[in-house]
């Protein structure tokens, strides 16, 4: 994402959306700040740094760890994460990093 671009969304954001950008809006469905129906398409940057810095406060009670989090809480990063990597592995992405990553 450029200066003069906006945000894709996360269902046409590469690898499913497992990108940083990608992230910030999963941890903000999981963490209710954005319903799920919410893609962020069209998102200028600093919406996108506005969702960051309230993803990011959301964390830091949990230190930044999915295994802290409470379990309702935890039930939901699985549930969203899981399906997006399954979802990604299906399409053909790889998990394992390569040279760009």
């Amino acid at each position: 994402m450029t200066d003069s671009t906006k945000y894709i969304g996360i269902n046409q954001d590469k690898n499913n959306g497992l990108t940083h950008l990608g992230r910030i809006v999963r941890d903000a469905w999981v963490f209710g700040i954005l319903p799920e129906s919410e893609t962020c398409a069209g998102w200028d940057r600093s919406q996108m740094q506005n969702l960051y810095e309230k993803v990011h406060a959301a964390w830091e009670p949990y230190g930044h760890l999915p295994s802290r989090l409470p379990e309702e809480l935890q039930a939901r990063h699985s549930r969203i994460y899981d399906h997006a990597i399954q979802t990604a592995k299906a399409k053909g992405w790889n998990p394992e990093l390569d040279e760009d990553d």
